[in-house]
């Protein structure tokens, strides 16, 4: 029975996009070459190895346990790459980095560009998620490299210091809470706010403390970034939660005021975590080591 690491890498891609199509983008493949593929596969194994729906596919039992061994054997083969001397300098590689909201947005950007233009052999797959949703992907393998909230993490990974995440609330300059020096986020749960899009980690974050407190938060309008939320906050549409960094940056240039969140959550140990460092490919372990270097005393 032969399979080679394009079967095994599309095989991949299609159980973590629950999609043909969306493993074939991945992929780099056309839509009736994957699709093909992936039938041939089955037909050598004389088994299914998805069940094909509308929305897309989902894995069956036996395509489960081959799941498993197809992310050893690609990981393996990813490592002996980077292990080749001749590839010691400008390896080539493409490293999947999962990151929170306040990361992805504030903290990574600047992090990972000395670290693409010093590696130009290398590409990063940067993706949004929930800390806990990255604790439980790069536990079973999904991803090389997570950046979240150490508290949401699993012990059994490997984790190293990166940032201290401060939540704050942002108001424009008129509003009485501009002079609050700090303040417990259940005096203003039941305020008029400006968010995220609902999918956002973060925003999903400060609604469940919202939940907590027994307030549904009132969004009156949904942006795609924090300068646009301290933006709507200036015009004094509804009030933000951002991370300090953001509200720092934008207030230079903004009419908003700052007001520190004393609740616990709104303080978060951010963490570079891995499954294993030792068996990472070596592009990625190069980027962890790129990270720790990076990390704010």
């Amino acid at each position: 029975m032969r399979f080679d690491l394009v079967d095994l890498r599309l095989f991949t891609h299609v159980a973590e996009a629950q999609s043909i199509t969306g493993g074939a983008e991945r992929s780099n493949l056309a839509l009736a070459s994957a699709s093909g593929r992936v039938r041939a596969m089955e037909e050598r194994l004389g088994v299914l190895l998805f069940h094909r729906g509308r929305r897309g596919v989902v894995l069956t039992a036996a395509g489960e346990r081959l799941l498993d061994h197809a992310r050893l054997i690609v990981q393996q083969a990813e490592r002996l790459q980077g292990d080749i001397g001749s590839y010691a300098r400008g390896l080539m590689g493409r490293v999947r980095v999962l990151s929170n909201t306040a990361a992805f947005s504030e903290h990574l950007p600047r992090a990972l560009a000395p670290f693409l233009a010093a590696n130009p052999g290398v590409d990063i797959e940067l993706e949004e998620k929930g800390s806990a949703d990255i604790g439980q992907a790069i536990a079973s393998g999904t991803a090389d490299i997570g950046i979240a909230s150490q508290a949401a993490l699993p012990e059994i990974l490997q984790t190293f210091p990166f940032r201290v995440d401060r939540l704050v609330l942002v108001v424009a300059r008129a509003d009485p809470l501009a002079r609050r020096r700090s303040m417990a986020f259940a005096e203003v749960a039941r305020r008029e706010f400006v968010g995220l899009p609902r999918e956002s980690a973060l925003q999903r974050h400060v609604t469940a403390h919202a939940a907590q407190l027994g307030a549904a938060m009132k969004v009156r309008m949904r942006v795609s970034g924090f300068d646009a939320i301290c933006r709507m906050a200036e015009a004094q549409i509804g009030v933000g939660v951002v991370p300090e960094t953001a509200a720092q940056r934008c207030r230079r240039s903004m009419g908003i005021a700052m007001v520190r969140l004393r609740d616990p959550w709104a303080e978060r140990h951010l963490t570079v975590c891995v499954r294993d460092l030792g068996a990472l490919p070596a592009p990625a372990r190069r980027l962890v080591a790129h990270l720790r270097r990076d990390a704010a005393p």
